[in-house]
């Protein structure tokens, strides 16, 4: 750990997968409760024409990608609510939408576009001083958001139909959540790429969700899984010298895997002849002790 500590770029390698690790874990609790898997991967997508509004223009792609991704969020929620649009087809119009709008953009662009393959890919080794800054606000901005509307977002995400009954305004907590997204994949951007972001957004949820039912425990769960199999998942690319992104999408991968078979064989040696009810999926998450 030392002699990796001796480069700088490993440095900020290093803090780029701990600030992901939050981003993924937190907003990651809400994607898989809230079963917006698809709907995140349609907003990482469509987050390819910030990228390449960020090449035309000549700016940071990733400062780019802020409002450009933000604007896809919007855009989703608002498509399958005042159109009346499938969810399917919402999806399925920004992402492709927001795509070609990226290839549009860089072709657009003064000269060749340096590094792209990266934001398609990901290459946390690369991720300059800069973009820790705006990763850093990203994740403050996400915790603070959660921290101020938590009840709201356990509401939506349980029982949308009993939260509009009580009064939580819906629509635009939905939206909130969606904006959540956006800036999360401005995040993981770095790390994995467009084309891998909804593997870290909900695989460390998943994992988290074998071992407990409570939502504070497992967005912690969460977060923690996603700091540590990230770091790990980094340091196993640098070693091998193979690529990061990759690497820790199929370390995620192996671990959810591997716990998720741990535990069903636990589940059935617990409880024999109850073969139909061990095989079951993860335990169901609940909101915590009523208050």
């Amino acid at each position: 750990m030392p002699d990796v500590l001796a480069f700088g770029f490993m440095r900020h390698a290093l803090l780029a997968a701990v600030l992901v690790g939050i981003a993924c874990g937190i907003v990651g609790t809400f994607v898989v409760v809230r079963r917006i898997v698809a709907m995140s991967g349609g907003i990482s997508h469509a987050a390819f024409g910030g990228i390449g509004l960020g090449y035309w223009l000549g700016i940071n792609p990733l400062v780019a990608v802020v409002p450009f991704s933000l604007a896809a969020a919007v855009a989703i929620g608002l498509l399958h609510r005042r159109l009346h649009l499938s969810e399917d087809a919402a999806i399925g119009v920004l992402w492709t939408m927001g795509m070609a709008l990226g290839v549009l953009f860089v072709r657009m662009g003064p000269g060749y576009a340096p590094d792209l393959q990266s934001y398609l890919f990901g290459n946390i080794l690369t991720v300059p001083r800069f973009d820790l800054y705006l990763m850093l606000g990203v994740d403050a901005l996400v915790a603070a958001t959660v921290a101020l509307f938590y009840r709201e977002l356990v509401a939506l995400s349980f029982d949308a139909e009993f939260a509009a009954v009580v009064g939580v305004p819906v629509r635009w907590i939905d939206l909130l959540l969606l904006c959540m997204v956006a800036l999360s994949v401005v995040v993981l951007i770095r790390v994995v790429g467009i084309i891998l972001v909804i593997a870290l957004l909900t695989m460390p949820a998943a994992i988290a969700g074998q071992f407990t039912g409570n939502l504070r425990n497992l967005m912690s769960g969460a977060v923690l899984v996603g700091v540590s199999l990230t770091v790990a998942g980094l340091l196993v690319s640098y070693g091998l010298n193979i690529p990061s992104g990759a690497t820790v999408v199929l370390l995620l991968g192996a671990v959810l895997l591997l716990v998720s078979w741990a535990r069903r064989g636990r589940r059935g040696a617990c409880a024999p002849g109850r073969g139909q009810q061990a095989a079951g999926g993860p335990r169901q998450v609940r909101s915590g002790p009523a208050r």
